[in-house]
């Protein structure tokens, strides 16, 4: 019988990844070590890990780690790992890409519902008791435009069509997706920008994609539509973006990713007109662990038994 294999969980709650590791039948199979996220590997650790479950790892480290083979990301965004300078070409990076089914799409709803229904208006009215009636902006006709129609993408425009809501978008290889009336290439992203009541970008963090909404990107925008970043924060220009909704060029933002995180209390993004910052929450969910634990042993019995594992990096794109 082989050796187990040498498994480090570098994370604060390794409990939900353990036990699907041993309601999968695969405990005896592995030798699980834990550490915190605040902590690093010590020297035993870097030597003997073959399999790595994180959120990110330091320059410096991967390459003290000469038996590791797959590193399983807990994020679906893998822009640190692809950014070390030193990342092993040999190692198998895998993400949490399609984890987040549940949370992200309901989340980006609901920054719809914000900006149309007015129900904070009304909360911040009844602290002055104070009976200020307001019309709801109704969905149905809207046209929702969604940049990166990936597995988030396709559920939002499942959930806007029941709204009655149009969805077009963008994709990097073009074709018919169910509830979505038009699927265009990246190069005719103007066309939706025109178009869109409402902006979703769920954009991947790669080359293609830093600064993507710029000055003349938002001067295609309607002056009324707003913008809904759920994808990365490298995706738009930031000072463009204040520009924009100082000077009421579109109706207004929601942001849930930036540049850096957590924003700094001096960025702009706080004060500018027309714009709410959300603190990355559009995929968290009580349950996040346990479904991205799904996910891990699923990889992990592949891994195990040498076979092609799931959401698998390719540096080459970015994701």
């Amino acid at each position: 019988m082989p050796e187990p294999t040498r498994l480090l969980l570098w994370t604060d709650t390794p409990a939900p990844y353990g036990d699907a590791i041993r309601a999968a039948g695969l405990g005896p199979r592995v030798v699980i070590e834990t550490l915190a996220r605040k902590d690093t590997p010590s020297e035993a650790q870097m030597a003997q890990t073959e399999a790595l479950l994180a959120w990110a790892a330091p320059a410096g480290l991967l390459p003290r780690m000469p038996r590791l083979r797959w590193a399983q990301a807990l994020t679906a965004g893998v822009e640190s790992w692809l950014a070390l300078p030193d990342l092993p070409p040999s190692l198998t990076l895998t993400c949490a890409r399609g984890t987040h089914g549940d949370s992200m799409p309901e989340n980006i709803l609901g920054g719809i519902f914000h900006i149309t229904k007015g129900y904070a208006a009304m909360a911040e009215a009844q602290t002055f008791s104070a009976w200020k009636r307001r019309v709801a902006t109704p969905l149905s006709g809207k046209v929702l435009g969604i940049l990166g129609l990936g597995a988030i993408g396709a559920e939002v425009a499942r959930l806007a069509a029941a709204l009655r809501m149009e969805v077009i978008g963008t994709r990097r290889t073009p074709s018919p997706m169910p509830h979505v009336s038009e699927v265009l290439p990246p190069e005719r992203t103007d066309e939706v920008l025109a178009r869109a009541d409402f902006v979703v970008l769920l954009l991947p963090a790669t080359p293609e994609t830093e600064g993507f909404i710029n000055a003349e990107r938002l001067a295609q925008m309607k002056p009324d539509a707003w913008l809904l970043n759920f994808g990365r924060g490298q995706a738009i220009l930031d000072a463009d973006l204040i520009a924009a909704l100082t000077e009421k060029r579109i109706g207004g933002a929601i942001l849930d990713v930036f540049r850096e995180e957590p924003l700094p209390s001096s960025h702009p993004f706080w004060t500018t007109p027309g714009l709410m910052v959300l603190p990355h929450i559009g995929g968290m969910h009580p349950e996040r662990d346990s479904v991205v634990a799904q996910l891990f042993t699923e990889n992990l019995a592949s891994f195990l038994d040498g076979r092609k594992l799931r959401e698998v990096v390719d540096p080459a794109r970015g994701y």
